[in-house]
């Protein structure tokens, strides 16, 4: 069993069934800042999502594993060659939690862990692949923010359709009081979090990197405004830089983080399809917008619809229907305007009908021939429909005004 997919090469921990220690002794309770600073070790020692250290969390402290690795010895839960407890001894000794903490505190951000008033307690339904804890920069509760958000995806070379659906999508939904939340990466990700911003709207980005690195490099002036206007949240310590799997690690938390996901465009193999997949195992709603049927980036998003694994939304009043509170938010039914020739009477629709295009129009007689209308009455209707403005008399003969 491996710790992470990035590291599966070097770490290998087993954890058997049976509770307690090695002694069957109860732990002693940690301080909760001793806690604190062993998970801040952890996310620089082990990849986001390891199951294996998930398993060990949810009954043991992260002090009481830093103990064991510091020590050298044997746990009855952990099986580790001695190859591999070297290494994890040399990480160990290599980490100054206290070091990452102040470089981040500099920069007016924070570390969260669960049971911090601001750790948002739906991350939980991860279950052994929830976050070890948060690396923060921005100010607001996250657990508020969180209660009231969307995550919007989709390609990063997205066409001018998709950038476009995502910027309005994002900004109807930030002036409807909802937090966009996304990536931060090129093409949706990006137009989703200006389209918030530009409305004075709350954004949060989850990094698959550290928080104080601007990635993509493109983004860097984005990246920022986000930071003072909203927040940015990761897995990873400070320092740290993106490879392909936390990218895909990332997209659980975007997905578990927010009530429902929206996936604008994304090709058959998108990494945007990750997101909505963990959505859909997590039971949020997951939405999909319709490209056109020609391009290739909206084949993955019809693929979810047609599959039923995503809802079709067109604007923001249907993502708010999803997500929103039941019966509360519904979307108006969409009605058409009615044109003036539909508030017509049937008799005088079928005069108008019957007048032929054209400056020659038609006489009295021959409309009524075409309606089965007596004349008496067809003249009555002409009458009518050009105090409407509908028709114009000329000579013998009526026209239609165009």
């Amino acid at each position: 069993m491996t710790w992470s997919d990035g590291v599966q090469n070097e770490l290998d921990l087993g954890v058997a069934a049976s509770p307690g220690s090695a002694s069957g002794a109860v732990a002693a309770p940690v301080a909760p800042e001793a806690e604190r600073s062993a998970r801040m070790t952890l996310t620089r020692m082990v990849e986001p999502g390891s199951a294996v250290v998930g398993r060990w969390l949810g009954s043991r402290s992260a002090v009481a594993l830093l103990d064991v690795l510091r020590g050298g010895g044997t746990h009855r839960e952990l099986r580790l060659d001695r190859q591999r407890l070297a290494l994890l001894r040399q990480r160990l000794a290599l980490t100054d939690a206290a070091a990452d903490l102040e470089r981040l505190r500099a920069l007016g951000g924070r570390f969260l862990v669960p049971g911090d008033a601001e750790w948002p307690s739906q991350l939980a339904d991860l279950g052994e692949a929830a976050p070890i804890g948060l690396w923060v920069l921005g100010t607001g509760s996250l657990r508020l923010l969180a209660l009231r958000s969307v995550a919007v995806v989709g390609a990063r070379a997205c066409t001018d359709y998709g950038a476009h659906i995502a910027t309005e999508l994002a900004a109807a939904l930030a002036e409807r009081g909802w937090v966009v939340c996304s990536g931060a990466a090129y093409g949706v990700d990006a137009a989703a979090h200006r389209g918030a911003l530009a409305v004075g709207g709350m954004t949060v980005a989850v990094l698959a990197c550290g928080v104080d690195v601007r990635y993509p490099r493109g983004n860097s002036e984005l990246i920022s405004r986000i930071s003072e206007q909203g927040q940015l949240i990761s897995e990873l310590p400070p320092g740290e830089h993106p490879n392909r799997f936390r990218f895909v690690l990332r997209n659980r938390v975007l997905a578990a983080l927010t009530r429902g996901t929206v996936v604008v465009e994304a090709a058959s193999r998108s990494g945007a399809l990750s997101t909505a997949r963990r959505a859909q195992e997590l039971n949020r709603h997951t939405m999909g917008v319709c490209g056109p049927v020609t391009s290739e980036l909206s084949a993955g998003v019809h693929a979810l619809i047609r599959g039923g694994g995503a809802t079709l939304v067109t604007d923001a009043t249907e993502v708010i229907e999803q997500i929103g509170a039941i019966g509360a938010d519904l979307t108006p039914p969409a009605r058409s305007r009615p044109r003036p020739r539909d508030l017509l009477h049937h008799s005088a629709a079928l005069v108008l009908e019957a007048i032929p295009a054209g400056q020659r129009g038609a006489p009295v007689g021959e409309l009524a021939l075409r309606t089965a209308i007596p004349t008496d009455q067809v003249l009555k209707e002409l009458y009518e429909l050009c105090s409407l403005g509908f028709v114009q008399r000329v000579g013998s003969h009526w026209r239609v005004i165009h």
